[in-house]
């Protein structure tokens, strides 16, 4: 049995006035309690070391620069990093990056168990829009500020595991759990900020959204016969409600763990690796089954080409 027991860090909402100090002071208690808990590996949502700044229309870069890290760890985020390594504890958690050349990415991090970052997985499926959409009842500008991810879908290997990352919208495309899955990944960790309300859909309700979160994360399990350990970012920040529903996804699809709030919380399960066999070595055999010679249009086009030739 290869075993890791894993913290799923839910994350309450982060106000635009709160410094990033008392983000990392709350990130540290999650970690006290997974130490308690006797978790091995804690994983935390996307941008959490800040509220969901690609909500509003910012002009000035310099204000836009104010919202990501240069470097990693640096002075505000080391203690996490300190912490985890006193505990033993490998982790993974979004946050906005800022290359030296400039670049600017939506990534996530994993660590190994002495705090060492050993992977870096940078989001490829934005959304949203790039201006200022005057329709919306809030923006949605990840578009305008990050460029979409640079390293494709990379796996890593870490505590006798393979584990892979993706992050928010990555999730609900097939495509993202199948590049992992062809790599043999095992563990999926992925955060996300996800509104509540939808400004170009004022119907969906917020079950459906939770319905859709879940779905995807269980489908991208059980088709890749791998754990899926999504984290929120929850709450309400400054107005804007966010998604909560964190969940922990076994092999076979089912939810092992799920989130009881909208605010700081912990799930832990022990996590099996071997239990990623059967699916992957039975149920979804891709070296015996696969037919890629029917699966170019998934790599050859974007946009929908209907049968008689148009486009849709």
């Amino acid at each position: 049995m290869r075993e890791i027991v894993i913290g799923a860090a839910q994350m309450g909402a982060i106000q635009r006035a709160d410094p990033r100090e008392a983000v990392v002071d709350r990130m540290i208690t999650l970690l006290d309690q997974a130490k308690s808990a006797g978790c091995t590996l804690v994983v935390f949502p996307e941008l959490c070391l800040t509220t969901f700044f690609p909500r509003w229309y910012i002009e000035d870069q310099a204000e836009v620069d104010s919202w990501f890290e240069t470097e990693m760890p640096n002075p505000a985020t080391q203690p996490v990093f300190d912490r985890a390594r006193a505990h033993g504890i490998a982790i993974s958690f979004g946050y906005a990056e800022k290359t030296p050349q400039g670049r600017h990415f939506n990534t996530q991090l994993l660590t190994d168990a002495r705090a060492d970052i050993v992977g870096t997985y940078r989001k490829v499926h934005l959304p949203g829009h790039s201006e200022f959409d005057p329709e919306r009842s809030f923006q949605h500008l990840e578009k305008r500020y990050f460029e979409p991810g640079d390293l494709g879908f990379p796996v890593f290997r870490n505590m006798d595991a393979w584990m892979g990352m993706l992050i928010c919208n990555d999730r609900r495309w097939p495509e993202a759990y199948r590049e992992l899955g062809l790599q043999g990944a095992e563990l999926i960790m992925l955060g996300y900020n996800t509104p509540i309300g939808n400004s170009q859909n004022p119907d969906e309700s917020p079950s459906m959204r939770a319905f859709h979160s879940e779905l995807s994360c269980q489908a991208g399990a059980y088709q890749n016969a791998a754990w899926v350990v999504a984290v929120a970012k929850a709450g309400d920040e400054d107005g804007h409600p966010l998604c909560a529903g964190s969940i922990i996804v076994a092999p076979d699809g089912t939810i092992a763990a799920k989130a009881q709030t909208d605010g700081d919380e912990l799930l832990v399960h022990a996590c099996d690796m071997d239990a990623t066999e059967f699916g992957k070595s039975t149920i979804f055999d891709f070296k015996r089954h696969r037919r890629i010679e029917h699966y170019g249009r998934i790599t050859g086009q974007t946009g929908v080409i209907y049968p008689d030739g148009t486009k849709g």
